[in-house]
């Protein structure tokens, strides 16, 4: 006799998740289910939704680490439960960070001697290696001010209009005066001069930019520290800077090694660098380097036990993985000096391609230096009909994630695209971006100018148009282009 047996809808070892129940309902959305569900199915249709990201290798907004080797892939993995702050339990994974801080600062010229240790910490990144260096310079100028009987309710910063958010979340959430240098049309990082005459007996510290996220230009930090030495000087302060070399710390002592930038400058306190950036790790790494202890109070820094050992620590988190500070010893040991340099070297050998392209199209304005982060920032030299948010709106059918965006003040009135040349970029894609750039202008020339900028134009003209107007206008050029279209298609058939 034949036994059978009717499979339950709760039975699903035989279905495919396609197959099955769970593909016919709606992920939760915000309550957590009642019920569980199979590990493939989870994954599965997990996997489905997250096909709807963009390819972060085409991404070429972020400056972030996209590519790595797989034997760094494979290291991450089996490190990944690993909690970073368990200093006595993982000594090595501790040891592994501290050899890093020290290449790091040495990188960066601090003065050490044979054999010293660095001071320094591993970040979750720039944001928070920030946060922490201007926690120091905070605190030092208030115990200078308490010692010398003056008052200590009302630090600044001063920074260019150029800096990254982060700056402007250290000031508001550190109750921290923030300083701005304005930029103006064609110079679009910190005046050093400007930035100097906006220091008073209250500043904490100027902040430099090694590498601008708008254009990848570097500050001249050199005039900056002359300036501040003068300055200093005549006033009798001692105003320090920090350096926030986030993009480009691991690119200047590659590619620029003679530019002073770093602790070879004596007012250079800190510097921080984003190791998720082009120090070549996947997101999750930051760091941040003191000049000596001096520079760091040790009121800042929190001693536990409950861990096990006495553990000394200085961040404004507590737990997190250590994948990613094993991922950068890693790159520090695999690539050497030599691999970075030569990594570097190829970023900015991509870069030229790329712009030198842009510009063969006699379309676009290049707005970036070639000296700097391995980047190019360019806008429309007309922008009459269609600007540049449209063609970065356009350029997404292609697959290519590329930002636009305008100016901080005064120069708002500037939009810009920006393609940011990261180690996974190879000339090829270069080329093919921009054979894409030419197909996306070429489509949009056939397309209806915007909507505001025929009103603009009217308005230029001193003819304001009603409405109703300007609907009759736009809806009979539309009917022209839907026509033309048709007889287009007509002809070909």
């Amino acid at each position: 006799m034949v036994l059978s047996k009717t499979a339950s809808e709760s039975d699903v070892s035989i279905h495919s998740t396609f197959a099955s129940r769970y593909v016919r309902t709606s992920l939760p959305r915000f309550e957590m289910p009642e019920n569980s569900i199979p590990k493939e199915a989870a994954y599965q249709i997990i996997n489905d939704e997250l096909m709807l990201d963009g390819n972060p290798r085409l991404n070429l907004a972020s400056f972030v680490t996209t590519w790595m080797e797989p034997e760094c892939d494979k290291l991450m993995m089996e490190s990944i439960n690993k909690n970073y702050v368990d200093m006595d339990e993982y000594p090595v994974t501790t040891e592994l960070q501290n050899r890093c801080v020290n290449m790091i600062a040495r990188l960066f010229n601090a003065p050490l001697g044979d054999g010293e240790a660095a001071i320094g910490v591993g970040t979750v990144g720039s944001s928070e290696a920030i946060m922490l260096a201007g926690l120091a310079f905070k605190r030092q100028w208030q115990n200078k001010r308490k010692a010398q009987g003056l008052p200590y309710d009302k630090p600044n910063i001063v920074t260019g209009a150029n800096v990254q958010v982060c700056w402007e979340k250290f000031a508001r959430y550190f109750e921290v005066e923030l300083k701005e240098v304005k930029l103006r049309e064609g110079y679009y990082v910190m005046d050093p001069e400007k930035a100097v005459e906006l220091v008073d007996e209250n500043t904490i510290c100027v902040a430099a930019i090694l590498g601008s996220t708008l254009t990848g230009e570097f500050e001249d930090v050199k005039l900056l520290n002359d300036l501040l030495v003068e300055k200093n000087k005549q006033t009798g302060w001692d105003t320090g800077i920090h350096v926030d070399a986030a993009s480009g710390g691991f690119i200047a002592p590659f590619l620029y090694p003679e530019l002073e930038w770093d602790f070879r400058l004596p007012l250079v306190k800190s510097i921080n660098v984003s190791g998720h950036k082009y120090g070549l790790v996947y997101a999750g790494i930051g760091w941040v380097v003191w000049r000596t202890k001096s520079d760091l109070p040790d009121e800042l820094i929190f001693h536990i036990n409950y861990l096990g050992a006495d553990q000394p620590t200085f961040t404004l988190n507590f737990s997190k993985g250590s994948s990613q500070v094993i991922a950068q010893y890693y790159q520090l040991i695999r690539l050497g000096f030599e691999g970075y340099r030569n990594v570097m070297e190829n970023c900015r050998e991509n870069m030229m391609v790329l712009r030198q392209g842009l510009e063969k199209t006699g379309r676009f304005n290049i707005v970036s230096k070639e000296n700097g982060v391995p980047l190019v920032a360019f806008s429309l030299k007309d922008s009459s009909r269609h600007d540049e948010f449209e063609v970065a709106e356009t350029l997404r059918r292609f697959g290519w994630i590329v930002p636009a965006y305008t100016m901080p003040a005064d120069a708002q009135h500037v939009t810009v695209l920006r393609v940011v040349i990261r180690e996974d970029f190879s000339r090829t894609l270069a080329e093919r971006l921009v054979a894409d750039f030419e197909k996306v202008l070429h489509e949009l020339d056939t397309l209806p100018a915007r909507v505001h900028a025929k009103m603009a134009n009217g308005k230029a003209n001193g003819v304001k148009k009603t409405e109703e107007e300007t609907t009759r206008e736009v809806t009979a050029y539309w009917k022209k282009f839907v026509e033309t279209k048709k007889s287009n298609k007509n002809r070909i058939c």
